[in-house]
């Protein structure tokens, strides 16, 4: 090895989901929404100034961070916006666990957490689900640098309560605790209310599920206006001008409709719920998904070879070849007919093995 290369930052990279070209393809392995945004998005989009895009967005991104505070009913200063939940928690890492102590996270979560945690250089240890892949407050009642779950999880879809996450925060709150909310729009009980009684709580949400926006990369967080400057402070060391234009503008105007943000909520939780149904009709087995994909095995078939014949037809899910996850598939939910071909392609397959 010469001697430049001793100094490179080596990781082990997250692996994204695969973004597969070609037509009449059914994609149901990344959790992105089968419904487009809002029309308001649209209109927004149509109205925007090419001449504009030759000045800097405003740091603050304003006109984001008001739309967010009219929604949810939160002050400005108590919201950080990104691009992109991934940014928002990244950013939330590198500002707030620096303790020696390890971070904790499940065992089962989100794979991107142990990235973060090399990449930064972070301490960290996993704490173990149950059989039934759920989550227990007492064991993260433990020294640490910080805590970090998804609620519901990734990517078993199991949400936790309001009272039980409440318990994991009130005992660390000598560290930062964050909630990780990229589903909570499609099932459980969002833990954002909880942010004005603990000042060690960060909640963070995206846009990439329930507002259909992931191609355009819009996250925030909420909590206590003293984590939410330190993160600014950090973002303002890094890159002042994170957010682009499009973005801030496309973002308000998709927040502002939340008619068409509940209907297109309410249709994914109905086709969810009907999956449900026939893929355990078909044989499959999966915990209670309260986010907008099923994380399922079959009693017979195994997951990998199941994984290259639904791609081999055109039908992308899922598969994540990590010991103890080898016979699960993510199965996103799609439109209704998206899920009718899943179903008749399973149909076909599965009474071969």
């Amino acid at each position: 090895m010469r001697l430049w290369e001793q100094n490179i930052r080596r990781v082990k990279p997250y692996t994204p989901g695969e973004q597969p070209a070609g037509k009449n393809l059914v994609k149901l392995n990344t959790n992105e929404n089968p419904y487009p945004p809002s029309p308001l998005v649209e209109k927004a989009l149509k109205e925007m100034d090419p001449a504009d895009f030759r000045k800097y967005p405003d740091p603050s991104s304003g006109v984001l961070v008001q739309a967010l505070s009219e929604f949810y009913g939160v002050e400005p200063e108590r919201i950080f916006v990104g691009v992109g939940s991934d940014d928002v928690l990244g950013m939330a890492f590198l500002t707030f666990f620096n303790s020696e102590r390890p971070i904790l996270f499940p065992s089962v979560t989100y794979s991107f957490y142990p990235v973060w945690a090399d990449l930064f250089r972070i301490p960290w240890e996993t704490v173990a689900v149950d059989e039934q892949m759920r989550i227990s407050p007492e064991d993260f009642k433990r020294e640490n640098g910080g805590v970090i779950f998804p609620n519901p999880n990734a990517p078993t879809g199991l949400a936790l309560p309001l009272a039980q996450m409440e318990e994991i925060v009130a005992a660390n709150q000598d560290s930062v605790v964050i909630v990780d909310e990229a589903y909570i729009d499609f099932g459980g009980d969002s833990a954002m209310e909880l942010t004005r009684s603990y000042e060690n709580l960060l909640v963070v949400q995206t846009f990439s599920k329930s507002r259909a926006m992931a191609g355009m990369r819009i996250g925030f967080a909420v909590g206590n206006p003293v984590l939410i400057r330190a993160l600014n402070d950090v973002k303002y060391s890094y890159n002042s001008y994170t957010m682009s234009l499009a973005a801030q503008k496309l973002g308000a105007a998709a927040v502002k409709d939340r008619e068409y943000f509940e209907e297109s909520r309410r249709k994914i939780i109905k086709t969810r719920e009907e999956a449900k149904k026939s893929l355990a009709e078909l044989g499959f087995t999966f915990p209670d998904s309260q986010t907008n994909f099923i994380f399922a095995k079959h009693m017979r078939a195994k997951a990998e070879p199941m994984f290259q014949a639904l791609k081999e037809a055109g039908i992308y899910v899922r598969y994540f070849k990590t010991t103890g996850l080898e016979d699960w598939l993510r199965i996103s939910i799609g439109t209704d007919e998206e899920m009718e071909k899943l179903y008749r392609f399973l149909k076909g397959y599965l009474p071969r093995q």
